[in-house]
Parts: C-alpha cells; structure tokens; sequence
C-alpha cells in the first residue's frame, strides 16, 4: 500500500508503488537526507526514471554493470555504500541486484563493468551485479539505485549479505542519492525469480 512509503521517498520516485516502501532507502533514509548539500547520482547510460539498455541485462550476452557517477557527499562523510533493489520482485521484500561498498568519500564514478572495492551478496547470494530479469510480461520494473554516505567506515568484508550491510549503516546514514533505472522483458525465460530462497533474502 502506498501508505507505507515516505512522502520525502515518494518525492524522489518517478513512480511510487508499494514495493518502494522496502528499499533500504525506506527504512535508513529520512526527510531532508535525499540530495542533502546536492549529493547526486547519475548514469552516462540512462536518466532517472529511463529504461536500462539490454547490454546491462539477462537479455544481451556479456552483460555488465552500468556505469554511475556521484557528486561530492556531504562533509564528515566516511564511506559511500550502493544498494541496487528492485522493489517489484514478485516476493515479500525487494530483489538485491548488486551491494557495493568501500566507496571513497569524495566525488567519483563506477566505469561501466568496473569491478567495485567490495561487493556483498545479492539476493541469488553471487557477490556481483546480478543482471535484470524481470518476468516475461511484467510491467517495466524498476531498478533503484540507492547511494549511501555514511558517516563511518564499514569494516564488513567481501561476500557480506544485505542483511549484514544494512545493520552496520544503521543510525550512520548522513546523505543519500538515488538514481531508477526501468526494464521490461521482451523475449527469453518467463521467470527467473522462482529460484530465489525468499525466506533467507527476507529481512
């Protein structure tokens, strides 16, 4: 129900639905934290709310991570963190596609298929950037990407899960930027979410 997501999340979102009420963002971001001292986040290869080329989908072979960039976050900052939910996975919570963090706190980028400093499990438990495969005859989903500048270093090392990360920022959260991808199948499996234990993946 859309109740269930914050009016200052809402805000942020081309398009509210439900699931976005349980993005990371919902539950360690707050009002006034979104674009706090104009930290963004933004893509070479789509614009906010736009659909994700295939090459950075199960749809085109070879398939990498697109590239991002960020502005400068906020001063005290210690660490950047990226989360990569899509919040309208046919399951109880959001579908982690990619957990990255050891991000410098400073202005910087992600080249496109650059591998990050450290990256945690997603939500099939690989430590990479798990390529969007929406079921075949969804709607486009949405695929949200979640910058988090943390006034702390994480200390979590490689392979640590989503549900480890988001613990460790917890009350550490000073700015966050967000950045939607979109993307709808148009041919292949019709559902690779059947595979996924919801049951470990749930927080």
């Amino acid at each position: 129900m859309l109740e269930h997501v914050p009016a200052w999340l809402g805000s942020a979102l081309k398009s509210v639905r439900a699931g976005h009420g349980k993005l990371v963002v919902a539950k360690l971001g707050a009002d006034g934290l979104i674009g706090k001292n104009g930290f963004t986040l933004s893509s070479a290869a789509f614009a906010n709310g736009e659909e994700l080329d295939p090459c950075f989908t199960v749809d085109e072979e070879d398939a990498v991570a697109p590239p991002l960039e960020w502005t400068a976050p906020p001063p005290g900052t210690q660490e950047l963190v990226l989360v990569v939910e899509d919040p309208d996975a046919p399951a109880p919570e959001p579908f982690c596609h990619w957990l990255v963090w050891g991000l410098a706190p400073q202005k910087g980028q992600l080249l496109e298929g650059e591998t990050p400093p450290r990256v945690g499990k997603n939500s099939y438990k690989n430590s990479e950037w798990q390529l969007p495969d929406p079921p075949t005859g969804h709607e486009a989903h949405d695929y949200v990407f979640q910058l988090f500048a943390l006034d702390l270093p994480l200390v979590q090392m490689p392979g640590a899960s989503r549900e480890e990360i988001v613990a460790a920022m917890e009350g550490h959260v000073m700015a966050v930027a967000v950045l939607t991808g979109t993307y709808a199948r148009t041919e292949g499996d019709e559902d690779d979410f059947e595979d996924w234990d919801e049951e470990e993946t749930a927080d």
